[in-house]
């Protein structure tokens, strides 16, 4: 399913104002009256459905998009269609960063489960930021982390034993839970063990195989989707090996 034709001025009952995702999206010093101009633009559609596609690689950029609640991933295609997901956005985070400057998306964006996503048009965002110095900043700063979020990757996916490459991620969602000043300790993982394991370039049978390994020595705790961190020193032993 994809979701076309964005309506840009549907829906106004949510409010940045009022949102708890507020601090994450926005900068802190944005004054109400310029926080009023920002939520003219923003469209709230309708929640996208489990598998439902936001915009797809090679169509024209024209918004980027902060995540409500749920969960994206984004995954780019080859010529010879093989498909590597390139990231997954958490409430509060920013999809499409990645494609400001060029015509067309990089990547396929779809949702992990039912999603609410705030439409956010690029050009009015660019027109917008150059009155308000406090929003302009915040914009670079946000494209700033999503080029450290790719080096980040690009590490992850490189020539690193898996275990490493697990710990990582599982450390970099508690990271994540913390700026939502939710528990960091326990962190539920929106996505497919297969699509961890394509990720981070690794077979779905090791993946599973090192979440198990995890468990038997005490360094988490699975339940389904959600996972517990027990020994967080252990863990982190294990993302950057000395």
């Amino acid at each position: 399913m994809d979701i076309k034709h964005l309506n840009l001025r549907e829906s106004r009952a949510a409010h940045c104002s009022d949102c708890a995702l507020n601090p994450i999206c926005l900068p802190p010093a944005l004054a109400d009256e310029d926080l009023d101009q920002l939520e003219n633009i923003i469209g709230r559609n309708r929640p996208i459905p489990r598998g439902g596609v936001l915009f797809r690689q090679g169509t024209p950029f024209e918004a980027i998009y902060a995540v409500r609640s749920g969960a994206i991933k984004t995954y780019s295609t080859a010529a010879n269609g093989a498909e590597q997901i390139t990231g997954f956005y958490l409430p509060g985070e920013i999809v499409g960063l990645d494609s400001i400057g060029n015509p067309a998306y990089e990547s396929t964006a779809t949702a992990l489960g039912t999603t609410a996503i705030c439409a956010i048009p690029f050009d009015a965002l660019e027109v917008l930021s150059m009155k308000h110095v406090s929003l302009h900043h915040h914009l670079f700063k946000l494209m700033s982390s999503e080029i450290r979020n790719d080096h980040q990757i690009m590490q992850m996916v490189g020539k690193r034993p898996a275990e490493e490459k697990v710990a990582t991620l599982l450390l970099s969602f508690t990271t994540r839970h913390k700026r939502r000043k939710l528990n960091e300790n326990h962190i539920y993982l929106p996505m497919s063990r297969a699509d961890i394991g394509n990720h981070l370039g690794l077979a779905l049978e090791t993946v599973s195989r090192i979440f198990t390994h995890f468990q038997e020595i005490g360094v988490i705790a699975v339940n389904g989707k959600d996972v517990t961190i027990l020994d967080r020193t252990t863990l982190c032993a294990l993302a950057d090996p000395v």
